[in-house]
């Protein structure tokens, strides 16, 4: 259908083997700033040329520190549970060769292979605003990807820095199982929630889980934080499937499969739809100015022929300075159509394409930021209910993060053609 690499299908040998995309929630394309090599608002796990998986191998307790350095020292990956000032166990990992690992987290070290850093809610327009303390581990998680058909995908919490160690000190949460191997969460957690039905116009939210660091499920500690886990989800596991999301508490990510991705409408197909609705000429109802979304490489600079709409009904009109009423807040205006008193904004065409769950025409606009997309995908993402500081959730804008509002969290547009 709408593939981006439709060639690897055909010619599996001249293309590396896609296993699957990570897409930022809250960019529309890209960073505000332009991305940057491991820096940017998607990123693509391919098959590397020479496995780099690890696998756990020899378990060691340790009653002092200098043994315990001495393991870790050994250049072999290992991740050491402290439980008391003299016990540590050092579990050691072994090279696997039917595995990739790709690891994501805050740190601009070698070991991560995408650089995450926080999201600020409407970053378009926000270039300014600095995060003071992110909340967002330095090695914050690790997809372990087969290197064999069906190229399976799976999440586990924490990275291995630069020493290739991951180390959970004596204040994080951790455990012996019972068939003995030991596991443990990172501080703020790593949640993962699968929408059931996939990633389609049908899908439902699925719950939000934790992952911990041997990628074992359990449901939500009590606050993002807690020093006590969850319970464990037996019949769930960390594999992702086309549509999971992924939270490092200050960044949600979507995961899509190569499979899902040559479903969903591409960058040419959006800016197609552009094209559709602007040669449609829809005017203002009011000044009978013609309407015209902006180029996708325009969209932080309001234009003079930009369409506004009036969320709560959802009449399309150019920009106009009335309306005002003194009894309304700043931004809500009467729309002289059908009188109906709301939020009056510019209108932003979606133009990251993994957010998209069909190839619909631009119809729906989230509110209340304006950015709008088709109407399954607007339904599906006005649903899904984001991890939102430490311990609340809330729908927001897959475009930009704004937290959504109203009856819907999105409304229909009305566009008037040209009269003529």
């Amino acid at each position: 259908m709408f593939s981006p690499g439709q060639e690897e299908h055909c010619a599996p040998n001249k293309e590396p083997v896609k296993y699957g995309e990570l897409v930022v929630l809250g960019y529309n394309g890209a960073l505000p700033n332009g991305d940057r090599g491991r820096r940017k608002s998607r990123f693509a796990l391919y098959k590397r040329p020479k496995a780099n998986g690890v696998k756990p191998s020899t378990v060691h307790v340790i009653s002092t520190p200098q043994a315990s350095k001495a393991i870790s020292c050994k250049g072999q990956h290992s991740i050491s549970y402290t439980l008391s000032r003299n016990q540590t166990v050092v579990v050691e990992y072994t090279h696997d060769k039917d595995t990739d690992m790709f690891q994501v987290g805050r740190s601009t070290e070698s070991p991560i292979d995408f650089v995450v850093t926080d999201t600020i809610s409407g970053s378009q327009n926000n270039d300014e605003a600095q995060i003071t303390q992110s909340t967002i581990s330095r090695f914050a998680c690790r997809i372990v990807c087969d290197r064999n058909e069906p190229y399976t995908a799976r999440i586990f919490a924490a990275g291995f820095d630069s020493s290739k160690n991951i180390f959970l000190g004596e204040k994080a949460a951790k455990w012996k199982n019972p068939d003995g191997h030991m596991d443990g969460l990172t501080t703020n957690g790593v949640l993962v929630m699968h929408p059931r039905g996939g990633f389609t116009e049908e899908s439902q939210p699925g719950v939000w889980r934790e992952i911990s660091v041997c990628g074992d499920v359990y449901t939500l500690r009590e606050t993002r934080s807690a020093q006590q886990r969850g319970k464990l989800v037996e019949s769930e596991t960390n594999v992702l499937q086309d549509g999971s999301l992924i939270d490092l508490c200050g960044a949600t990510l979507l995961w899509r499969t190569a499979d899902g991705l040559f479903h969903t409408p591409t960058q040419k197909h959006i800016e197609a739809l552009r094209q559709e609705i602007n040669a449609a000429r829809p005017q203002c109802p009011v000044g009978l100015n013609t309407l015209a979304f902006p180029s996708i490489n325009r969209k932080e600079v309001v234009e003079e022929k930009q369409p506004w709409a009036y969320l709560s009904c959802g009449h399309v009109h150019g920009y106009h300075n009335w309306g005002h009423r003194s009894d309304t807040e700043a931004n809500e205006r009467e729309c002289p159509m059908c009188r109906t008193v709301g939020p009056y904004v510019p209108l932003w065409l979606g133009c990251e394409a993994g957010f998209y769950v069909d190839a619909g025409p631009p119809t729906h606009a989230f509110t209340p930021c304006g950015h709008v997309c088709s109407e399954k995908s607007a339904k599906y993402w006005a649903q899904i209910p984001l991890p939102h500081g430490t311990h609340a959730f809330h729908a927001a804008c897959p475009f930009c993060a704004t937290q959504l509002a109203g009856e819907q969290n999105c409304v229909k547009l009305i566009f008037q053609g040209p009269v003529d």
